[in-house]
């Protein structure tokens, strides 16, 4: 007889990611896959990664392969908060840093730190899906924030801010923020930090593709309007260098950042010594902007395919948004049709993506969905947008 375990309440809150289980799908070869926000591999610095591990193990070993603090290896967060510093407008040293595995790992350990089971948070309409089940294991609850072209709208989060008192978090990718592609402007980055400081509320900042700009300025980080320090930012080498490390960070105040390092202690007690190592060696022997140039150029050259294709190959009725950079661009549907549908229909033609209603934490917006450009080659991503744009129009004419 097998008994029958008794699980943590937290596990129904959990449920599995659905671009995990729709990659599972497209690692057969011959499937064209929109769905995972995947950095295009024949661009990841093989060649440097393995003269700079051989470098790392013959000068540095015995430390490499070593424990090290749960902070993260000096150099290179001395590194992350320089480069932030120039490109963000912050005013980071190394220790207003804490290496996580990945940004996710930034998000969960958010959890950890600031959500009771009931407490509120704030996030945009749509928002990151790994987010959501980030939060959710903490048994919060959602409120979703609409956004229009610049992003999340200021008087509709205010008004909640006014009328919640469990609100605990704001979270936001206000830079090609996923999945929608769109970028916030600058009245409303410094809207949220004064809203921040006003409602002594925290703001998760999340920036894992705030480089991969392809056109358009460069937009200071909502932390460099912070008044009160209640604002924490999170980046990642993933889609700039590569996602294997799992090599991620969250920057904030001191105080704050503390209280992540103890949790984290309990988590894992630090992220990969080599892995930071051969990082912050390849950053001091190669030029880090000349590789994400490369990346620049392959991905807007895939934007712009994947725009044209939408407009030529889409039926008229569909919207969708135009990013200036980063991995994504949203698309929807007329109101009564079903994305989900969609890809029951599309995967039998060997083309997937991952339908919008999943990234939607509260509402039930099944009419939308998530196209990334940045993993597939330019002939197939309009070999696959074709097959799926006659997808559409042929269920769209079936359900007049």
């Amino acid at each position: 007889m097998i008994m029958k375990l008794n699980f943590a309440k937290r596990m129904s809150h959990i449920k599995a990611s659905e671009i995990r289980e729709i990659l599972k799908v497209t690692e057969q070869e011959d499937v064209i896959s929109f769905a995972g926000g995947l950095p295009a591999p024949e661009l990841f610095p093989i060649d440097e990664i393995n003269q700079i591990n051989q470098i790392v193990l013959k000068e540095m070993g015995t430390k490499a392969l070593q424990y090290t603090t749960t902070e993260g290896y000096p150099p290179l967060r001395e590194w992350i908060a320089q480069r932030m510093n120039e490109r963000l407008g912050t005013t980071f040293d190394k220790d207003n840093i804490l290496i996580t595995h990945g940004s996710q790992q930034g998000l969960d350990l958010s959890g950890k730190v600031f959500l009771d089971e009931g407490d509120i948070v704030l996030c945009e309409s749509p928002t990151y899906l790994a987010a959501i089940s980030a939060f959710k294991a903490y048994g919060c609850r959602f409120i979703e924030i609409p956004t229009d072209e610049e992003g999340m709208v200021m008087n509709v989060l205010e008004d909640v801010l006014s009328r919640n008192s469990h609100i605990k978090l704001i979270y936001v990718i206000p830079t090609f923020q996923n999945p929608t592609g769109k970028t916030w402007s600058l009245e409303r980055r410094k809207k949220l930090a004064e809203l921040s400081s006003r409602y002594n509320v925290a703001v998760i900042e999340d920036n894992p593709y705030g480089e991969l700009r392809f056109e358009g300025e460069s937009l200071p980080s909502i932390k460099s309007f912070d008044t009160a320090g209640n604002i924490l930012c999170t980046g990642s080498f993933s889609k700039i260098f590569c996602p294997g490390f799992r090599i991620g960070w969250i920057a904030g105040d001191k105080d704050i950042i503390r209280k992540y390092v103890l949790v984290k202690q309990g988590t894992d007690l630090q992220c990969n010594t080599i892995a930071q190592m051969t990082i912050a060696e390849y950053l001091k022997h190669y030029d880090i902007d000349k590789h994400i140039g490369k990346i620049v150029e392959v991905y807007k050259k895939r934007r712009d395919i994947a725009i044209e294709c939408i407009r030529r190959y889409f039926p008229e009725t569909i919207k969708f948004t135009h990013p200036e950079g980063g991995l994504f661009t949203w698309i929807e549907l007329p109101e009564e049709i079903s994305a989900r549908e969609i890809l029951e229909k599309s995967l039998e033609k060997k083309i997937a993506f991952v339908p919008g209603g999943s990234f939607f934490p509260t509402e039930n917006k099944e009419n939308t969905f998530r196209i990334n450009y940045s993993n597939m080659p330019e002939d197939r991503i309009e070999k696959g947008l074709k097959i799926l744009g006659e997808v559409i129009k042929e269920y769209i004419s079936q359900s007049e």
